[in-house]
């Protein structure tokens, strides 16, 4: 069993730097074992404030060195149990016995800088806690607070406590003030005794402040610093929650959106105050990553230093170590402006303490690790330096002595060389400084004023500040230094002043600029980002007008990392959903995310780091991850008001190109919703529905859930077309009603639909049943004859009623798209095969006899061919694509795709490509007027 004494744990210990204080010390502690009595003598001898506490409390300690854990855990649970009368007395008494304690654990190196700072702190809530307390209590004895007795003590009456700052952190110092924000729950008490409520927190508050800071005989217990409270010049010392909230979310600012990632409820109704802590998420984490934050944080260091004139090189004498150049806030600064970056994406990045906010930001690629271990190491030192020297007269001092004598004092306390500890001060200091100001310089760095590499057009630039993204002083200082870089990169470009255009629409489209232009200018590789998008994909720029938000996904760490599957993709949006208990926030979340993994798929496939087959499989996984992830959150949604599903549940069946697997960046889904009720005739629920009225409102509310225009816009078009009956059917099919239906009524086209069909989610039992249904229907092998024939006839009501616009128009005509994969769901259908991927339906039509061998192989070549133009010009618009009005990046984009040297190339190709296809689907169909009756 490891010895818990401080004897057995000395690593170090001061050098005497006061002989006959040392020697006084010594004598006090006549019975300690000889190695921890020298190093008790001589740290008291380095601080006269130490020897004080010696002098009162060494007969406590005698006993507390035997395990100091224990010894200070009891004092704090000393603290709850003092009388009102002794309550003054006995708080400052624990002090004492604390910071004695807890400063040799110090010096003797048997405590870590967490441990010591994390005793000082678990003092500090005792203290308050007690403090409060009476001083609630006193208010309840004299029926100041509506409905409150003495049992309502245990949660403070709904007051709470939050402590800011390296209080909340778990990072206090020897003589810290504790900054505090004082809050009460007015929801526990009715509108009428609001005011009573209020005016009692506000006197137990003031109580619970002169206990702690009041300078009696005994000394003080903790200064108090009630000053963070929203607004303190108007309101009281105490306010309601409600009243706090709106004023974050109205007039917060970022250093209090910063102070907040500190901010820890420790007294009072804990649960009261994580849920006011869950409120200001919003508030404190911003969603985006918050690039404007730096500036923000590089303007609060720089009015630091002129308001405390710290300015100026590093020189020792007199050097604040906490706020002067290379010291901790400095380094806290960059901690917590990294975190307000990105905390609002990963809940990872929010832990209150430096040393823990500096570990995970490194391991989360947000800051490298050789920088955080740096950082640390001299944020360790620093906090060393300044426990050192408030220890000496307890006096709340940052500062680095200013002569010779207290020079040599501070060199004792640390066992060094005087001159071993100024050069090790020096370099660390400078070492600080000039990496946190390389921070903030590479996002303040002006562009170098260069000669245009072309000249662009003055009257496109002239308008820009009139856009809606520049109209605010700050979105124009930003965009003013941005600019330069951008148009650079334009000028580079094909055909520069196409992508001028692009980019003034793109620049008119935006809502907002901050935080995007302050994205920008952190991260310079997105400059080139940005233009190829706008330059090249008008789709693709009008969605990251609107959405500029997704470009936090580039430098989120994971775009560029390999496609992690719909598996896990259905699981991080599950996990990302369950963070949010709101069910209108868990849609837009779902938007939010989605729309993300959307824009890494098209800049990807823009990028040519994956080809457009590969594109098709990934945005149908995200379909797929989104319908499993949203359909439970709706269900749940819906069984709140018309109970659980009844009967076996409901499942989704993705048909066309969702069942296939393969989608385009503007595809819609196609699906149906299958139930079965299993004999039971309505949901159990307070507002009950007849079970066909249930599965078909549930459908709706889904469809409601994806396409609905939220705050993040809308997630899919869903078409459910291809359900039995068409639009005049119910949204929602019976499993008996869609058997019957398929097996006795269907036509030959709503069997070619079902070669397509794939569960996509719902419940898993009645899931196989439909796949199963599915493939049973599918594995009778349907006439040869009656097939063709009616594909025959579908092909021609096609081609009466669309027409191709032209060579660039991939889908719709002879010879293309959806020409081929219909003559492939036939060939699926007569096999018998339920096959739903093209080269399987075409190896069945081969199989049957209806194609040969090299006409399967061309066919197949054809489709790639238009599948690959069709959803690589599915990324550059919506609409088809015209070769006439075409940019010259979205030209060549396409022309890469299909390794082609030039557009007329192309054109010629997929012209080739059709009329070969056309050719061989001719002739293995039936002529006009030889189809079957």
């Amino acid at each position: 069993m490891t010895d818990p004494s401080l004897a057995a744990r000395i690593t170090r210990s001061p050098r005497v730097y006061h002989r006959e204080r040392a020697q006084d010390a010594a004598a006090l502690l006549p019975d300690l074992a000889p190695e921890l009595r020298e190093m008790i003598s001589a740290a008291a001898s380095t601080a006269p404030y130490l020897m004080a506490l010696l002098e009162k409390e060494a007969g406590w300690l005698s006993a507390a060195v035997a395990n100091p854990e224990a010894a200070l855990a009891e004092n704090c649970a000393a603290a709850a149990e003092l009388a009102p009368d002794r309550l003054a007395d006995g708080l400052r008494q624990g002090k004492r016995r604390m910071a004695l304690l807890t400063a040799l654990a110090d010096l003797g190196g048997a405590w870590s800088l967490e441990e010591v700072t994390g005793a000082l702190t678990e003092y500090a809530d005792a203290a308050c806690g007690a403090a409060l307390r009476a001083g609630l209590a006193a208010q309840i004895k004299r029926g100041k607070l509506p409905g409150m007795t003495m049992n309502d003590l245990s949660d403070c009456a709904g007051m709470v406590v939050f402590a800011m700052g390296k209080m909340g952190a778990g990072e206090l110092n020897y003589s810290s003030d504790i900054d505090l924000i004082c809050l009460f729950d007015e929801s526990r008490f009715a509108p009428d005794d609001f005011h009573a409520a209020r005016s009692a927190f506000v006197k137990a508050t003031r109580a619970m402040s002169g206990t702690l800071s009041d300078i009696t005989a005994q000394g003080y217990v903790f200064r108090t610093d009630l000053r963070l409270r929203p607004d303190p010049a108007v309101t009281p010392v105490c306010i309601a929650m409600e009243a706090a909230e709106r004023y974050y979310e109205s007039l917060g600012r970022t250093w209090e959106r910063a102070a907040y990632i500190k901010a820890r409820p420790a007294v009072g109704d804990i649960a009261a105050g994580e849920a006011f802590l869950q409120s200001l998420r919003p508030f404190v984490w911003r969603r985006h990553l918050d690039f404007a934050a730096i500036q923000d944080a590089h303007d609060m260091r720089l009015a630091i230093r002129e308001h405390k004139g710290l300015g100026g090189p590093i020189t020792l004498p007199g050097h604040d170590m906490k706020l002067g150049r290379g010291g901790i806030r400095e380094i806290e600064f960059f901690t917590q402006t990294r975190q307000l970056i990105a905390g609002g994406r990963d809940a990872d990045l929010r832990p209150r303490g430096t040393l823990a906010g500096l570990r995970v930001l490194a391991e989360k690629g947000w800051v490298p690790e050789e920088v955080a271990e740096t950082l640390g190491d001299h944020y360790r030192a620093h906090r060393t330096v300044e426990h050192r020297l408030q220890m000496v007269q307890d006096a709340q001092t940052h500062t680095l002595p200013r002569n010779d004598a207290d020079f040599d004092r501070l060199a004792a306390m640390m066992d060094m060389d005087v001159k071993d500890l100024q050069a090790d001060l020096h370099e660390r200091l400078q070492a600080v400084h000039d990496l946190i100001e390389s921070f903030f310089a590479a996002t303040r760095e002006e562009p170098e004023a260069a000669r245009p590499a072309h000249q662009f057009d003055t009257s496109v630039l002239d308008r820009w500040p009139s856009y809606p993204a520049l109209r605010s002083e700050r979105g124009a200082d930003i965009f003013g230094r941005l600019k330069p870089l951008l148009l650079d990169r334009l000028a580079q470009s094909a055909k520069p002043d196409e992508g001028l255009l692009a980019f003034d629409g793109f620049l008119a489209g935006l809502p907002a600029g901050v935080q995007l232009f302050s994205l920008l200018r952190a991260n310079p590789q997105l400059g080139d980002l940005l233009v190829d998008i706008v330059a090249t994909s008008p789709a693709l720029a009008t969605h990251l007008s609107r959405n500029s938000g997704v470009f936090d996904a580039v430098i989120g760490g994971d775009f560029f990392s390999d496609w992690p599957g719909q598996i896990k993709l259905t699981e991080m949006l599950a996990q990302h959903l369950a963070g949010e208990a709101d069910y209108e926030l868990r849609l837009d979340g779902t938007r939010r995310w989605a729309r993300e993994w959307h824009f890494r798929i098209g800049v990807h496939l823009l990028r040519g780091l994956i080809d457009a087959a590969t594109a098709g499989r990934q945005y149908a996984e995200l379909a797929q991850a989104v319908l499993q992830a949203l359909w439970p959150v709706v269900v749940d949604q819906f069984a709140t008001r018309h109970g659980p599903p009844p009967g076996r549940g409901a499942v989704i069946l993705g048909m066309g190109s969702l069942g296939a697997g393969r989608l385009t960046p503007t595809s819609d889904l196609d699906m149906l919703v299958i139930y079965d009720a299993d004999g039971v005739e309505s949901s159990d629920g307070p507002k009950p529905l007849a079970t066909r009225s249930y599965y078909a409102r549930l459908t709706q509310a889904m469809i409601t859930a994806m396409t609905a225009p939220m705050a993040q816009g809308k997630l899919y078009d869903i078409d459910m077309r291809l359900r039995p009956s068409g639009n005049q059917g119910p949204v929602a099919t019976s499993l008996a009603s869609f058997e019957s239906y398929q097996k006795e009524q269907a036509w030959v086209w709503e069997h070619l639909a079902l070669t397509r069909a794939r569960v996509i989610a719902g419940a898993e039992d009645l899931g196989r049943d439909v796949e199963a249904l599915c493939k049973d229907i599918l594995g009778r092998a349907a006439p040869r004859d009656k097939v063709l024939s009616e594909v025959a006839k579908m092909r021609r009501r096609i081609a009466a009623a669309r027409s191709p616009s032209g060579p660039l128009d991939a889908k719709t005509g002879a010879g293309r798209l959806q020409d081929i994969e219909l003559f492939a769901q036939a060939g699926a259908l007569i096999g018998g095969t339920g096959a739903r991927e093209i080269d399987a339906g075409l190896a069945a039509a081969q199989s049957e006899g209806v194609i040969d061998a090299e006409g399967e192989a061309a066919l197949f070549s054809a489709y790639t061919d238009a599948w690959t133009l069709n959803c690589a010009a599915r990324l550059l618009s919506a609409n088809p694509i015209d070769a006439g009005a075409m940019g010259q990046a979205g030209a060549s984009f396409l022309c890469r795709v299909l390794a082609c040297d030039d557009l007329s190339a192309l054109e010629r190709k997929m012209q080739e490509d059709y009329a070969t296809a056309a050719e061989i689907i001719d002739a293995a169909l039936p002529a006009a007027g030889q189809e079957e009756a």
